[in-house]
């Protein structure tokens, strides 16, 4: 019988000969394969039949053209992607993204991700992720439109409530959905409701959704200390990033009694040593759609620090909630000597393997995107429940949900790592828990 270990090494080798120059999910099987080597030398079965090589190909990729027109009547070409990755679980689900970097490779490794996400809230969803390479910055609303329009026009005969169940992600909120799913409609004279998530709540959408993945991380956050005989009372907290997701984690650590002291966008970062005014940020970012020196400008003891780094800011809790890889190895040094004693991820994938090792080295707690992250996607799949049964949850019902479904996730994790004899590694717990379930069901599939 092949060891694990070479097992493991065989498919690495072959994931970097079949996807060159594709690092963001190079980096994102690896980390996921590393951590396997246990389960493997325990459940040998798992590496049988190719199943870690069919695990780490996409089921399906698609890429297509989005043409439209802007108000001046000049026709634009985007590019639009849709990695259907595994579907072993249920329909794929994920979200789309509207990014002028978004490539092949950002959008496969957040497909991989996703995969092993979906698994871990227990629900029957696969994984997929999608979006394009557009840019939704300084464009009209009817530029936006029919952007979603185009796009949908392609994209729709890939989808369905038994098939796949996209949702929103960065540039994609609730009005982006409205879009595409008119545009669905239109086209397939059919309301299926539930063949997008992230809806408004008068045509389908779920109480809880918006404020989901920010509240579920910082709900695992507070599992994961608890967990260590802490709490996040009365300590201080640095959120990167100041959309949504960054947000609403600033609003949920505030009900804990975590002072917020920073928080960043893509002009730098603001420090606030009187803790972040949630009203005041929601009304920047989400109204006015303005920059954080509008917030600085409108808080007198508030510093704006241009191109800076969040991570230099001591603070005892930290969570990355902007992008990926935007916690480096010397960040995490910087967090470790400036006295933080956890980190949750509220991105995908926002630490490097670097940043990820000088935590372990450290003894600091850490939460990775896959387990912390996952209250949006939990929430999605209930909103596709609330759907199917064509009826409405209250926020107070969504929201006992979503903390149910985060404390599972956190003891699954947890559990999984002590059953390994790695106590405390929520990387390896969440690895091998999301994994195991997704290679268990496609093993029980056959070879497809």
């Amino acid at each position: 019988m092949v060891r694990a270990s070479n097992a493991i090494d065989d498919v690495c080798e072959a994931l970097n000969r079949r996807n060159p120059g594709e690092s963001e999910f190079l980096q994102a099987a690896g980390e996921v394969l590393e951590r396997l080597e246990p389960l493997l030398d325990r459940q040998p079965e798992l590496a049988s039949h190719g199943l870690l090589l069919r695990l780490c190909e996409p089921e399906r990729q698609i890429i297509f053209r989005v043409p439209w027109q802007d108000d001046r009547g000049e026709v634009h070409v985007n590019r639009g992607f849709r990695v259907e990755f595994n579907s072993a679980l249920g329909p794929y689900k994920g979200g789309l993204r509207f990014d002028p970097d978004l490539d092949l490779s950002t959008v496969k490794f957040l497909a991989f991700e996703q995969t092993f996400k979906n698994a871990l809230t227990g629900l029957s969803i696969g994984g997929a992720k999608g979006g394009a390479d557009f840019d939704p910055k300084g464009r009209s609303e009817g530029e936006v439109m029919r952007f979603c329009q185009s796009f949908m026009t392609e994209l729709l005969r890939h989808l369905g409530e038994q098939t796949d169940v996209p949702a929103g992600d960065i540039g994609v909120g609730t009005r982006e959905i409205g879009w595409l799913f008119g545009q669905y409609k239109r086209i397939t004279n059919r309301y299926e409701s539930g063949v997008l998530t992230g809806k408004g709540l008068n045509w389908g959408g779920s109480p809880g959704r918006e404020q989901a993945t920010g509240q579920g991380v910082v709900l695992f956050l507070q599992r994961m200390l608890e967990h260590a005989g802490s709490s996040a009372e009365g300590r201080t907290a640095v959120v990167s990033g100041s959309g949504n997701v960054a947000l609403h984690a600033i609003e949920q650590l505030g009900r804990l009694g975590v002072t917020v002291v920073a928080c960043s966008d893509s002009d730098g970062v603001v420090v606030d040593r009187d803790g972040i005014d949630v009203d005041l940020l929601r009304r920047v970012k989400e109204v006015d759609r303005d920059r954080l020196t509008a917030y600085a400008a409108g808080r007198p003891r508030a510093e704006h620090r241009p191109g800076g780094n969040i991570w230099d800011v001591p603070c005892e809790l930290a969570l990355p909630c902007a992008t990926q890889n935007e916690l480096t190895g010397t960040d995490a040094k910087a967090l470790v000597a400036n006295g933080c004693i956890a980190v949750a991820e509220g991105a995908n994938m926002p630490s490097t393997p670097d940043a990820v090792g000088v935590f372990e080295a450290a003894g600091t707690s850490f939460a990775p995107g896959k387990a912390a992250n996952a209250g949006g996607v939990a929430v999605s799949a209930l909103e596709m429940q609330q759907n199917a049964m064509r009826a409405s949850w209250t926020l107070a019902d969504v929201e006992e949900r979503l903390a149910s479904i985060m404390d599972a996730i956190h003891d699954e994790c947890a559990r999984t790592a002590e059953e390994f004899d790695r106590p405390g590694d929520y990387v390896a717990g969440a690895n091998i828990a999301g994994f195991r379930r997704v290679a268990e069901a496609m093993s029980a599939l056959g070879i497809i």
